[in-house]
């Protein structure tokens, strides 16, 4: 397999540990793209950042040939087209539209998730309530019983859904609450398993530790505000 960048070519502007970050990450390296990271310290962004990314001033930035694409899912789309090697969209045109719908579903209903890790009280119970009720919808309907969102072979769709194997459960950790039971969504569990399975997933996950206590520390923080 020939590989049409370099790493002078390639250039991702990203802040660890960033979901939306890995998501590039993964699409990456299951392409064999070779890239130059660049960490950046989004309490004091860099000039680079803000260049790149004028509008949103936002991680993760792509920029290839000194041309910069912003937003995760846009990039991911982006890398699929320039680089079609170990393709991560189907070739059939209703699989591709049905890969398509189930990442807009995950754009549309993420922000539940983020709700749950955030909030206390009766506006936590709203949000434990709705993010069940999406996990049970990926469980029955985005999988049912498949290996991976599109069949046999991770997606674009598997990355955009990839929080859900490592960050929702950190997420659940730190807030001292489970939303996946034992006993629940059999699909999404085997997913998960499988997800992460993946050589490339599974040699590029932030540390478990270090990410826990992140989000503890950000949880601490979403509580002082919420109950000040």
């Amino acid at each position: 397999m020939v590989v049409s960048a370099t790493m002078e070519d390639v250039k991702l502007l990203g802040a660890w540990p960033s979901s939306f970050l890995y998501r590039v990450i993964w699409a990456l390296k299951l392409k064999g793209v070779k890239y130059e990271y660049v960490e950046e310290n989004l309490v004091n962004k860099s000039d680079l950042l803000l260049q790149y990314n004028p509008i949103h001033k936002k991680i993760p930035v792509l920029v290839h040939g000194g041309k910069p694409i912003a937003e995760s899912i846009v990039i991911l789309e982006y890398i699929e087209e320039v680089w079609p090697q170990n393709p991560l969209l189907p070739t059939d045109h209703y699989e591709r539209a049905a890969a398509r719908f189930w990442t807009k579903f995950e754009d549309d209903t993420s922000s539940t998730f983020f709700a749950f890790f955030q909030t206390v009280g009766e506006e936590q119970e709203r949000a434990i309530k709705e993010a069940k009720g999406i996990l049970r919808i990926i469980d029955e309907q985005g999988l049912g019983g498949k290996k991976f969102f599109g069949g046999e072979e991770i997606g674009l769709t598997d990355i955009a859904f990839g929080w859900i194997a490592g960050w929702l459960r950190i997420m659940e950790e730190a807030v001292g609450l489970k939303l996946i039971e034992d006993n629940s969504f059999p699909h999404l569990q085997a997913w998960i398993e499988n997800f992460r399975a993946v050589p490339v997933i599974k040699e590029n996950l932030p540390d478990h530790n270090e990410m826990l206590a992140y989000f503890k520390q950000r949880r601490e923080m979403f509580i002082a505000s919420a109950t000040s």
